[in-house]
């Protein structure tokens, strides 16, 4: 595992907290006060579960465009028209622009984009859209082995990292994983490094993925290296696009 210097790195059998310097400020006051951290990420992400959606530009006829939303049948739609909540902006080339949940994405042919959640869907999309909260965080409900999560995406943390109260809920077994000893800005605690099956956001799922459990509370799961270096990332003003690269 390639060290990341303040992040998490394997050091002589030491290991440094996934994050520390990216989510410090989150995690402090999360801990301090956890109960209220709480109520607003579960606020959030019921809010960012009721505007999920799986969409895909299948086609264009003139300056219209040929959508599929949530896995339904093709529809073609004029620009200015509405179908299951996602409005058709303008149509250019191969590319589509439409709005969802009030934020503007732009639509290539044939590469579904899910926008944040755990929605429908195979599995078998490429294209993952999350928005920034008004803190800069980019939270997003998925699932672990098919049990459902709550992610922030830390491009500092090495690999997927949770709590050991998440990987009982989901069903993991964190005891048959490899012993590790982690440097956090509360001192050194112990972990476990496992293997899950699967990790899905959105519409696109990925497998054998690399985590850490730890012993530690943490009030979300971090999205960390080993999901995010399976996709090219890019910011665009206030989303994150993930696209797969395998």
């Amino acid at each position: 595992m390639k060290p990341l210097p303040g992040r998490f790195a394997a050091r002589g059998g030491r290991t440094r907290w996934p994050g520390e310097a990216r989510s410090i400020g989150a995690l402090r006051a999360a801990l301090r006060s956890p109960s209220a951290w709480a109520a607003g990420l579960f606020l959030a992400l019921c809010a960012g579960a009721q505007a999920q959606q799986s969409i895909t530009l299948t086609g264009s006829i003139g300056s219209r465009a040929i959508l599929m939303v949530d896995g339904g049948a093709p529809r073609t739609v004029a620009p200015g028209e509405t179908v299951r909540g996602v409005k058709l902006i303008a149509v250019q080339g191969d590319q589509a622009v439409v709005e969802s949940g009030g934020k503007r994405l732009t639509l290539r042919m044939d590469s579904p984009v899910s926008i944040g959640g755990s929605g429908g869907g195979g599995g078998g999309g490429s294209r993952i859209v999350l928005t920034a909260d008004s803190r800069g965080h980019f939270l997003t409900p998925g699932t672990i082995n098919g049990r459902t999560v709550h992610f922030m995406l830390d491009t500092g943390a090495t690999t997927i990292a949770m709590s050991a109260a998440d990987a009982q809920r989901i069903g993991l077994d964190a005891s048959k994983g490899q012993p590790v000893q982690m440097r956090t800005a509360n001192g050194v605690t112990t972990g476990s490094r496992v293997r899950l099956h699967s990790v899905r956001v959105g519409d696109v799922e990925v497998f054998d993925v690399e985590a850490i459990v730890s012993q530690q509370p943490m009030p979300f799961v971090l999205l960390g290296n080993s999901f995010i270096n399976r996709f090219s990332m890019r910011r665009d003003a206030e989303q994150m696009v993930l696209e797969r690269r395998f």
